[in-house]
């Protein structure tokens, strides 16, 4: 991909937050401001874990034409990119996960790498190959395929409400500072959620669940819930485990919005949680206190 635009969507939005913390001290922010940005956190934050993540790619559910092209426009809102380019990378991640070929792994490449720094090590020629590999399936849905043609306007749309709304001063919180705490929210899914946190299930990578993303990121940041089920609907499994994206899922279905919800049958979560508890359980070694000794085990014979 080209540098120049990566590089625009990494400093920008940081120079923006620099101007946004001086202004804010000096008591220049106002209530629309803050609006502005926190409203368009979450509604592009949900484009991409409702709209990209849970439906396009994992097909946890079937939503209503009309639900399903408001969450690809929000998704797309969001600056990270087409759809079938987002979609493609996390399909390549999620079949390689923290081996090697993964596109964004910590373990192989380090926390910052895994954040952000691998947007800027992959090349257009890269991007094209892993749309060609993985990407073929999304383009056979004309929406899908629509909106990813026309990302570029959905994404200036979504500096030029903010602009519409509350003027420089909108375009800067509801635009740059907003593209800035959304990015990195859904980076830190990448970094922080192969890194740090408790694992409920054993899988094959390092995923993990932090509840700090798993608020920030609308319920995305219960990682190793995921990872073990990437199909399930919701990624909060148990009644602490906040899940915001899910628990709208809940309620369109009840309203008729969303049909097919993906679950995991709940035997089938107790008995993965059980194989995971026993296998953190490791033997005693010789030596270890309550361990077996050759003079004992003579004696058992």
């Amino acid at each position: 991909m080209s540098k120049l635009p990566i590089l625009a969507l990494l400093i920008l939005p940081l120079l923006a937050v620099i101007l946004g913390g001086y202004l804010a001290f000096t008591g220049n922010v106002s209530t629309t401001d803050v609006v502005l940005c926190v409203v368009g956190v979450v509604l592009t934050e949900y484009g991409i874990t409702f709209g990209f993540h849970r439906f396009v790619v994992h097909k946890a559910f079937e939503p209503h034409p009309a639900l399903k092209a408001v969450a690809l426009a929000l998704g797309s809102m969001a600056w990270q990119g087409p759809v079938v380019n987002w979609a493609s990378t996390h399909t390549k991640h999620h079949a390689l996960s923290d081996k090697e070929g993964d596109v964004h792994s910590p373990t192989i490449s380090g926390f910052i790498f895994a954040h952000c720094e691998w947007l800027l090590e992959m090349s257009s020629d890269q991007m094209n190959e892993i749309r060609a590999k993985w990407g073929g399936r999304y383009l056979k849905d004309p929406m899908i395929a629509w909106f990813d043609k026309t990302f570029l306007w959905w994404a200036l749309a979504s500096l030029v409400i903010p602009f519409a709304i509350g003027g420089w001063s909108g375009l800067l919180w509801g635009g740059f500072i907003r593209i800035f705490f959304s990015s990195h929210i859904t980076w830190a899914v990448n970094s922080v959620c192969h890194y740090f946190g408790p694992r409920m299930f054993t899988t094959t990578d390092q995923s993990r669940n932090n509840a700090i993303v798993g608020i920030l990121a609308l319920g995305e940041g219960w990682h190793n819930n995921h990872h073990a089920f990437p199909t399930s609907a919701f990624h909060g499994l148990t009644p602490w485990q906040f899940d915001f994206t899910g628990l709208t899922i809940r309620i369109f279905e009840k309203l008729g919005l969303v049909k097919k919800v993906q679950r995991i049958p709940k035997e089938y979560l107790e008995r993965r949680r059980t194989e995971h508890i026993n296998s953190e359980i490791l033997p005693l070694q010789p030596g270890d206190e309550g361990a077996p000794t050759e003079a004992s085990e003579a004696k058992a014979a």
